[in-house]
């Protein structure tokens, strides 16, 4: 089968060192561009009346190599592998990703449209779409779903503390990048409190170094 995309997702994440491992940890807004073929308004009929949708799409920038049957999950420590499908690690067989988004607009009226607004993204900017289903609760929620070894890292957040001066930042823009540093986008295996880390969001280069379970943001400029 032979698969292509339909969109392209614009999303405040330029490096893939600082993307959300999850999707909807964050608020974030992104959005989808059609592809011309797809890029029009019957495409999305009916859409409007969804609060989620289902993403299907592709980790452009993950190279798999061909035979790997485990992968080291980062937030386990870097040093605890699992089956390749019993983890949700971008080093698949096919480079495949899914995601449940919350749906904030579709808009209609600008030129590229129709344009899906969405927020809770967890893809690089520029990441390919192969598909777009709306969430159904009813169906696609499981409340009483067991989640295996993730359960004892999903609340591992860390303090965040700026060491910079950050006055021109908005406050939305504070809260936000705070929020991204304290699920701590660092490998777990990685402990030096000399090493600097940086990586880029929503137009700001970020710099930041960590010790003892705490991030210090050393530098915040824009890109």
């Amino acid at each position: 089968m032979e698969i292509t995309p339909v969109a392209t997702i614009y999303t405040p994440y330029t490096t893939k060192f600082g993307i959300p491992r999850q999707s909807g940890l964050l608020e974030g807004e992104s959005c989808i561009v059609f592809e011309k073929a797809f890029r029009s308004p019957e495409s999305v009929r009916g859409l409007d009346g969804f609060s989620h949708v289902w993403l299907l799409w592709g980790f452009s920038e993950a190279a798999y190599v061909p035979g790997t049957l485990t992968v080291r999950p980062p937030r386990l420590g870097g040093n605890r592998r699992v089956g390749v499908f019993a983890s949700r690690s971008p080093y698949r067989p096919n480079s495949m990703g899914l995601s449940c988004v919350k749906l904030l607009r579709v808009d209609l009226a600008c030129p590229d449209a129709p344009v899906l607004y969405v927020d809770g993204a967890d893809m690089l900017s520029g990441t390919p779409i192969y598909d777009i289903k709306p969430y159904l609760s009813f169906t696609d929620c499981v409340p009483d779903a067991v989640n295996g070894y993730a359960e004892a890292v999903r609340d591992q957040n860390v303090s965040v503390r700026f060491s910079c001066d950050v006055s021109a930042l908005e406050d939305d823009a504070q809260k936000k990048l705070a929020a991204l540093l304290a699920n701590d986008p660092r490998p777990h295996y990685q402990n030096d409190p000399q090493r600097v880390y940086a990586f880029e969001f929503d137009g700001l280069h970020v710099e930041f170094t960590q010790e003892d379970g705490s991030i210090t943001v050393r530098r915040v400029t824009a890109v």
